[in-house]
């Protein structure tokens, strides 16, 4: 009988101290104070050929491993990927982002893509951020710096700075 009790005991304590972890863990997945998921972000590069692109936007992902993903409403001109990168938290509110993205030679005449010659590697780009997240953690500041390499590794005379609005994409 005093067996059956233990059991019965240790059951109800683990039951309990399991609901108890779910309830935390659910608090824990509210997205105030935490930058992984998704995003929608505004750029606005003041440094850069770029400058003059007022409706440039930015998809971000962070996922909670520390990678990410990006891709803007720019990546088809010319067609080229999203941007991959890392992401990691440097202070409370505060995040730093570091992705790369391949760019791609726009053709110069249309004849080139029927030669097959069309959109080749033409370097890379590294973007980096600063990220501040808001105290409800749905809106984010950023400071955005843009390196542009040649096919080389060389880096081109072409990048820029600016800043990002970016605000969490919810149900």
């Amino acid at each position: 009988m005093k067996k059956q009790i233990m059991m019965i005991t240790i059951v109800a304590t683990a039951l309990l101290l399991s609901f108890f972890y779910s309830i935390i863990l659910a608090d824990s997945s509210k997205t105030s104070g935490d930058l992984a998921g998704a995003w929608r972000g505004k750029v606005q590069l003041n440094t850069s050929v770029f400058s003059s692109m007022k409706d440039l936007e930015f998809m971000y992902v962070f996922n909670a491993g520390g990678t990410m993903t990006e891709s803007s409403n720019y990546d088809a001109a010319p067609p080229g990927p999203p941007a991959y990168g890392l992401w990691k938290k440097t202070g409370p509110g505060h995040y730093e982002s570091k992705y790369l993205v391949f760019q791609t030679k726009a053709v110069s005449i249309l004849d080139e893509i029927g030669k097959g010659g069309g959109w080749i590697p033409d370097g890379y780009g590294v973007l980096t951020e600063k990220i501040t997240l808001s105290q409800d953690g749905d809106i984010f500041d950023s400071t955005i710096k843009f390196e542009i390499f040649d096919r080389d590794g060389k880096i081109t005379a072409k990048g820029g700075e600016g800043v990002v609005k970016g605000t969490r994409i919810k149900f």
